[in-house]
């Protein structure tokens, strides 16, 4: 069975998410606390990010709870869900992230366990009915991982549950190829990594010699007939 494959934005740079939104290249946009803090962002701007983004044509919006403790976590993740109908409220992976990821979907929200990093992480995740779970490849990369293998288990471990590997930390078009190629369908990168997928060379080329022809005019002549 043929599945869908989805794009999300990884910023909180307003403007260069309201490029990929305005062309409809992505289905939605990821934050984290450090995205917001490398944009100059706080919690305290997701109202008005979240009322932006779904008016550029986001379908899913995703930001961060959090808290050391469970309460905390629940807490935050409550004030999350309230920005309306299309957010995503994101729980770290730790102990107290998947108590209260349990209680959340239970609750009906729609919940991404972020940072997780073991095929281990993804299968209880699966089991407590989270929608997504995200797995970091650079950062696993740079610890020396195998993450394409890793997150690789993780997808076919999830497969069929209702949860989907949302992978994240993906620093180029190669990378999201790797995994699309081991079954991972859902991607979120920064609009450099996005744009740079629609992008090579000889499209480029190419391009250069139908508008030079378009140019000398056989184009217009012939379109005249």
């Amino acid at each position: 069975m043929s599945r869908e494959r989805r794009f999300y934005v990884d910023s909180a740079q307003v403007d260069e998410v309201a490029e990929v939104l305005r062309d409809r290249l992505v289905h939605g946009v990821t934050t984290n606390p450090t995205i917001l803090e490398r944009a100059h962002r706080s919690s305290a701007d997701s109202p008005a990010l979240y009322a932006r983004w779904i008016s550029e044509g986001a379908e899913e919006v995703f930001f961060q709870a959090w808290g050391d403790s469970i309460q905390t976590l629940l807490h935050t993740a409550h004030g999350i869900l309230a920005l309306g109908p299309k957010v995503v409220v994101k729980v770290p992976a730790t102990r107290a992230g998947f108590a209260a990821a349990a209680d959340l979907s239970r609750g009906g929200a729609t919940v991404l366990l972020t940072a997780v990093y073991s095929p281990a992480q993804a299968l209880v995740a699966a089991s407590l009915g989270v929608r997504y779970v995200a797995p970091y490849l650079g950062r696993m990369q740079d610890r020396g991982l195998d993450g394409i293998a890793e997150i690789s288990v993780m997808t076919a471990l999830v497969a069929d549950t209702g949860t989907d590997v949302l992978a994240a930390s993906l620093r180029s078009p190669e990378a999201i190829v790797a995994l699309a190629a081991v079954g991972v369908s859902y991607f979120t990168a920064a609009p450099a990594v996005i744009l740079a997928m629609l992008q090579h060379e000889l499209s480029e080329s190419s391009n250069a010699e139908f508008e030079a022809a378009v140019a000398r005019g056989h184009f217009r002549a012939h379109s005249q007939h």
